[in-house]
């Protein structure tokens, strides 16, 4: 019942004591709730070095329910927004319903033999997903999305057999199977999570041919002593494998590795491992000032390559850093981080990373 009550958005902590009575015994339950609305701030700069940056609003505890509702706005070149319905316990305890709308516009490098396209890059989806929990750690999302994916060229590279503009509706059916063994303590977070994510997309156009996708995400946390978290993301993902500069999985500073730039690769198949030791340096009532040590690295599949592109030197990127985590530990998600990571790999960069939460 603590683990149930400490993973709500609503809940900053949980507790319990026990008394005895004449009868028998009386346990009582106390909570630390959270302030649950919030606003969200990321700022982050394009391949073009041109300031970009997200705002968003959500409340997480909409009708004192636990619904997430709320929505965001993005500047990256071009203006881009969405909003997001998720309620977990919205027919019982175990089934729920989530609804998202996103318009996004971004500027997307695509990668070709010759050289790199810059495309003006949208996509407008409207999503549904019915959500049910089987058990305290087992839960599904099933699910559907719709949306147009409108491709502009705008500057670069050219190449025979990929058109400059193309505008194509897809049908993506989605399932997530989510194991979570997961316990919380503030800042602190101890356990094993596991989350399969398999997508299936149907194009109407034969330019993007329908494919499969999926990866999965195992989570491993460690406490080390009073103050000390490890933790862990390996993430294992592959796609059809198809020779196309569209691929599916980015090697981006947001997503993956901290430091490497943004959308600087793409792959048909990912061996992502995040590694990072937490550390507490101030903990007060309501303010935590965590250190963060990490390492970031990970490998891709060239489009309609084989598996041994995985052990490429010139796939592998390595990314260490160091990086300050400023924690509200009675706001939901309050957690301003900013990070820096150093390649040490081939033709490798460096930068800072700044968003909301924990990168993982």
């Amino acid at each position: 019942d603590i683990k149930r009550l400490k993973r709500l958005p609503s809940m900053a902590h949980a507790y319990y004591q026990v008394h005895k009575v004449e009868d028998g015994y009386k346990i009582v339950y106390g909570v630390e709730e959270n302030f649950t609305t919030i606003p969200s701030v990321n700022i982050f700069t394009t391949n073009d070095e041109e300031f970009a940056y997200r705002l968003g609003l959500y409340e997480f505890n909409f009708l004192g329910r636990n619904i997430i509702l709320g929505g965001l706005y993005q500047n990256d070149i071009y203006n881009s927004y969405g909003v997001n319905f998720r309620a977990p316990f919205l027919f019982n305890r175990n089934f729920g319903l989530a609804i998202n709308y996103n318009n996004l516009t971004t500027e997307e490098p695509v990668f070709l033999e010759n050289g790199t396209a810059d495309y003006k890059y949208n996509n407008t989806s409207y999503e549904i997903l019915g959500l049910y929990q089987f058990s305290f750690n087992h839960r599904i999302e099933l699910g559907a999305n719709y949306f147009n994916e409108d491709y502009e060229y705008k500057s670069g590279a050219t190449a025979d057999g990929v058109p400059q503009d193309f505008n194509v509706n897809k049908l993506l059916f989605k399932g997530i199977y989510d194991y979570d063994n997961l316990n919380y303590h503030f800042q602190y977070i101890e356990g094993y999570r596991s989350m399969l994510n398999l997508q299936y997309v149907i194009s109407t156009e034969n330019i993007l041919p329908d494919f499969l996708i999926g990866w999965n995400d195992f989570f491993y946390f460690k406490r080390i002593g009073n103050r000390g978290n490890w933790a862990n993301r390996l993430r294992l993902g592959l796609a059809t494998n198809d020779n196309t500069p569209f691929a599916p999985f980015a090697v981006d500073n947001n997503l993956n590795i901290r430091g490497v730039g943004n959308t600087i690769d793409r792959g048909t198949g990912v061996i992502v491992l995040n590694t990072e030791y937490r550390y507490t340096l101030i903990e007060k009532n309501w303010f935590v000032l965590q250190s963060n040590a990490f390492v970031d690295g990970g490998s891709w599949r060239n489009p309609g390559g084989d598996f041994g592109d995985f052990g490429d030197a010139q796939n592998l990127r390595i990314y260490p850093g160091l990086g300050i985590r400023f924690i509200h530990k009675k706001i939901f998600n309050a957690i301003i981080r900013i990070d820096y990571g150093y390649g040490i790999t081939e033709d490798a960069t460096n930068g800072f990373v700044f968003g909301i939460g924990q990168y993982f």
